[in-house]
């Protein structure tokens, strides 16, 4: 009678089913972009199926970097096995919310040593890992291909998220300098802000914009493509959806590959890998987008030498 007993209780133990490894997904934005997307997709890639070999919990802040912290907390009580974070502001909440849960971050604002987010590019030390740009070390470009397409209009608007920090608008300062350029700094600090704040860009002086790096700017490129459109004023973004959907410029890293590598690591770590081992990643590919068709509406004829240097020229 004991070894039948034995006998059932070794049989329901192995007949227990493996438990569905859990990912929280964190991002400024709202749900259905692109790196929401992308990271779905990627997943099923890789052979996950939603539900039956892996949960995803998402929490969106919905252009409301201030309801992070709050999202982050939530999703370090489900105990979730790793957390996925878009952007410096999720970044930043997820790491205050845990040290102990693994962290895969895609961030375009921040520098991960220079902030404290982890040890070193090669060896991140802690439980943060991820993809990164500095994007400081390219914010003069915004500016230099900007005064290229548009010379003499030398008052631009820097569209400028607050929540992402200071060290792009620190580099785009000491920039516009060597330019010769003339700033006039518009601060947002969630989705809301961007019509009033550019709808009143001509106002403060501004003859064209640079859009700094930022979730709540590339999950708007449309509505702020729209918005340039409406003022008339060329500008540049680093998020290649602006060209894409009528603005002037972009300039920036390809934004699909780069978040489907995200979506890897958080593959690998959920296969044993340990972030701290998993070196952060750079984006080592820029696209470079004109589109001819609103020069043209703007009444700006781009210079054939800044034409060649496109990788795309949206006629």
């Amino acid at each position: 009678m004991i070894g039948g007993l034995v006998a059932v209780a070794v049989g329901a133990r192995a007949q227990q089913p493996r438990k569905i490894p859990v990912v929280g997904f964190l991002s400024t934005g709202g749900g259905g972009g692109d790196t929401w997307n992308e990271f779905r997709t990627t997943m099923r890639e890789l052979g996950y199926i939603e539900g039956t070999s892996i949960i995803v919990e998402p929490r969106f802040a919905k252009g409301d970097p201030a309801l992070l912290p709050l999202l982050a907390s939530e999703l370090v009580r489900l105990n979730v096995d790793v957390l996925y974070v878009s952007g410096p502001a999720a970044a930043r909440a997820a790491k205050d919310a845990t040290s102990a849960i693994p962290i895969v971050v895609l961030d375009l604002e921040t520098d991960p040593v220079r902030s404290g987010m982890v040890r070193s590019l090669a060896q991140p030390g802690g439980n943060i890992t991820g993809l990164f740009l500095d994007q400081p070390a390219i914010a003069g470009k915004w500016l230099q291909l900007l005064s290229e397409a548009a010379p003499g209009r030398r008052r631009v608007g820097l569209l400028w998220d607050a929540t992402t920090g200071t060290s792009q608008l620190l580099a785009a300062k000491a920039a516009a300098q060597g330019l010769g350029t003339e700033l006039r700094i518009l601060e947002i600090r969630r989705s809301d802000d961007l019509d009033r704040v550019l709808l009143d860009a001509p106002n403060a002086g501004a003859t064209a914009v640079a859009m700094l790096s930022s979730p709540i700017i590339s999950a708007n490129s449309k509505r702020i493509a729209e918005i340039m459109t409406r003022i008339r004023l060329p500008a540049i973004s680093p998020f290649r959806a602006f060209a894409d959907n009528g603005g002037l410029m972009s300039y920036g890293p390809n934004l699909l590959e780069f978040r489907r590598v995200a979506a890897t690591y958080v593959d690998r770590i959920l296969k044993g890998a340990k972030p701290a081992e998993l070196p952060i990643q750079q984006p080592t590919k820029f696209e470079f987008v004109v589109n001819v068709k609103t020069a043209k509406a703007l009444g700006l004829t781009i210079p054939q030498t800044l034409l060649l240097r496109a990788d795309e020229v949206i006629q």
